[in-house]
C-alpha cells in the first residue's frame, strides 16, 4: 500500500522546495531543544522522572520544530525513532504509543500502548508539510496512513453533537451514563484545518466546528479553559458538557495550550473570534495579574498561584492578537528571562531544564518572533515568508 501510494504521489505536481528562513540567525531555541532533550538517534528525552522517558507528544513537538526550523535530517530521525519503537517498525494499521522508557524489570520498552490523539494529529500535520515543503511524497503517504488510523479510532460520533477527537484510542468513552471525555488542549484549529484539507470527506471540519462549541460551553462562566471536559447523555437523550467526573474543572499545564492554540490561529479564520472570546478570563487575568495563573477553576474563577515562564510564552500570541503592547513585551521577557535562567550551567548541571517550559517557549517564542506562521487553511508559513523580528539569543 505505501509503495502504491509513493508511485501516486511521485507523479503529481510538486510545489518550490521551501526556502531558506527570513531570519539569518539559525534559530537558537531550536538548538537548545536538540542539545538537551534531543539524543542522536531522535528520541526526545524527558528525563525528569524515573522511567526517563519519551512520549508520543515530545517525537510530535520536535518533528514540528525541526520543520520550522527547515532541519529534515533531525526530523527523519525524529519520525525513524517514532516509527520503530512507539509503533513496531510500521506505519500501516498503527497509532503510536504514548509513552516509551525504563519499564520496571530494566527493559526499554514501551511502557503504555495507548495513543494519544494530540501527538498523532501533529504527527500527521508534520508529515503532510513535510511532504509538501520538502518535495518529499514518502512522508504523505506515512501521513494519510496515520490519519486513516486516527479517523477509525481516535474519532468519535456522538450523539447531540457530532465527529469529536478523543484523547486517545481507549479508555474516553463510557457507559452509565454515557458519557465522552475530552481535552479541549489536544485540538489546534490550525492543524484541524490542515487536515481538513487532505482529508475533505473525513470528519476534521465538523470537529473543528465543534471544538469552538467545546470552548464556548466549557469556559463558561469565568472564561478559562479546563484541563478536561466531558459530554454527557441524560436518561431523555440530551446532551450537555460538563466537568470531568474526577478531575473537576482546574485549568493548569494543559489547557494553557488552549490559549496558546487560539493565540496562533489566524484571525482569518472563522473560529479566531468566538475561540479567543471564550477565552478572556485569562487573558483579563495575565493582564491585571501580570503573569498567567498556574491554576483555576474555571466554575468559579478563582486562580492559584504564578505559571511558570512557558505559561508566558504560551500567552504572547493571545496577547499579540488582543494588542496588549506592554503586557506582551512584559510577558516575553518574563518567558526571556525563565529560560536564560532554567539554562545556566550550574542549573542544566543539576538537573535537565524543564521540558515542557521549552516546548511552550518554542511554540509561543517562535510564533511571536516569526519563526513560523499558519495560513487560514492550516498550511505552514516558512519564516522566509513572515516577518523576522528580534530572534531570542539562547546558548
Amino acid at each position: 500500500m505505501r509503495r502504491d501510494c509513493l508511485a501516486m504521489l511521485s507523479a503529481a505536481a510538486c510545489p518550490a522546495a521551501w526556502a531558506a528562513p527570513g531570519c539569518a540567525a539559525p534559530w537558537p531555541l531550536w538548538h537548545v531543544f536538540l542539545r538537551h532533550f534531543v539524543q542522536a538517534d531522535g528520541r526526545v528525552l524527558d528525563a525528569s522522572t524515573p522511567q526517563k522517558h519519551s512520549s508520543s507528544e515530545g517525537q510530535s513537538y520536535g518533528m514540528f520544530f525541526a520543520l520550522v526550523a527547515n532541519d529534515r535530517e533531525r526530523f527523519d530521525s525524529l519520525w525513524r525513532w517514532t516509527v520503530n519503537n512507539l509503533m513496531g517498525g510500521q506505519v500501516q494499521g498503527r497509532l503510536p504509543a504514548w509513552r516509551w522508557g525504563l519499564a520496571p524489570d530494566g527493559t526499554w520498552r514501551v511502557l503504555d500502548g495507548n495513543s494519544a490523539s494530540d501527538a498523532d494529529l501533529w504527527m500527521a500535520y508534520a508529515l503532510l508539510e513535510a511532504a509538501r515543503l520538502w518535495k518529499a511524497p514518502a512522508y504523505e503517504c506515512d501521513a494519510r496512513l496515520l490519519l486513516a488510523e486516527i479517523e477509525k479510532r481516535e474519532v468519535a460520533d456522538v450523539p447531540g453533537l457530532g465527529p469529536m477527537l478523543l484523547p486517545g484510542e481507549a479508555g474516553f468513552v463510557h457507559t452509565g451514563p454515557d458519557r465522552w471525555i475530552f481535552n479541549p488542549s489536544y485540538q489546534p484549529p490550525p492543524v484541524l484545518r490542515r487536515l481538513e484539507a487532505a482529508s475533505p470527506a473525513g470528519p476534521w471540519g465538523a470537529v473543528a466546528r465543534n471544538t469552538a462549541t467545546l470552548y464556548d460551553a466549557v469556559t463558561r462562566p469565568s472564561g478559562f479553559a479546563p484541563d478536561w471536559a466531558s459530554f454527557t447523555l441524560d436518561a431523555a437523550g440530551q446532551g450537555s458538557f460538563g466537568k470531568h467526573p474526577e478531575k473537576g474543572d482546574v485549568g493548569s499545564y494543559d489547557a494553557i495550550r488552549t490559549y496558546l492554540w487560539a493565540g496562533v490561529t489566524p484571525g482569518s479564520d472563522a473560529l479566531a473570534k468566538p475561540m479567543r472570546a471564550a477565552l478572556r478570563g485569562q487573558l483579563r487575568t495575565t493582564v491585571a495579574d501580570g503573569f498567567p495563573p498556574e491554576s483555576v477553576t474555571v466554575s468559579t474563577g478563582v486562580t492559584q498561584g504564578r505559571g511558570p515562564f512557558g505559561f508566558s510564552a504560551a500567552m504572547l500570541p493571545m496577547l499579540r492578537a488582543a494588542g496588549a503592547a506592554e503586557v506582551l513585551a512584559r510577558q516575553r521577557q518574563r518567558a526571556v528571562d525563565g529560560l536564560q535562567q532554567a539554562l545556566l550551567p550550574q542549573n542544566v548541571q543539576q538537573r535537565q531544564p524543564p521540558y515542557y517550559d521549552i516546548v511552550l517557549s518554542l511554540f509561543g517564542l517562535g510564533w511571536l518572533d516569526g519563526r513560523y506562521r499558519f495560513s487560514r487553511a492550516g498550511a505552514l508559513v516558512p519564516a522566509s515568508k513572515t516577518p523576522c523580528e528580534a530572534a531570542l539569543s539562547v546558548r
